[in-house]
């Protein structure tokens, strides 16, 4: 007796389970055709954000989080691939167009911006964003001897 109501269990939690995975299908819930797209192209990292034009944060990605360790995050390459990674995520959510904001003097800035742009998104303008010092640091004072 104790076998036929577990095999009786499991069908009905087999039953209930069917009908779930067919409703839970991920999709995003606000459609965003136009949005922004941070880069941050370090030395050490490339960051690829994007945002809504409001600058509500949607997809991210860093070289770092794709598995690149060490040296190999700064790289032209790590930054093609997170760039990639955020393009195609704008793409299957169907951002159309988005501006892009350029950070940092890494070697990643231009590899990420075109493996955005590589899934048929337009890019309307690029903007320079990397901070200059005016002034800069007060120099030492002169050594006593």
């Amino acid at each position: 007796m104790g076998k036929t109501k577990i095999v009786e269990e499991k069908k009905e939690a087999e039953g209930n389970a069917k009908p779930e995975a067919k409703t839970s299908a991920k999709s995003s819930k606000k459609k965003i055709t136009s949005g922004v797209v941070y880069i941050d192209a370090t030395f050490n990292n490339t960051k690829v954000l994007f945002t809504d034009k409001i600058g509500n944060t949607i997809f991210w990605s860093t070289a770092g989080a794709l598995g690149f360790r060490g040296a190999k995050k700064g790289t032209p390459f790590a930054a093609g691939k997170v760039g990639d990674l955020v393009g195609g995520k704008m793409a299957a959510a169907g951002v159309a167009n988005a501006d892009v904001v350029v950070r940092g003097v890494g070697s990643g800035r231009e590899p990420a911006i075109r493996s955005v742009s590589a899934h048929g998104i337009e890019i309307t303008s690029i903007r320079d964003a990397t901070p200059i010092p005016h002034n800069g640091p007060k120099p030492k004072k002169p050594r006593r001897v």
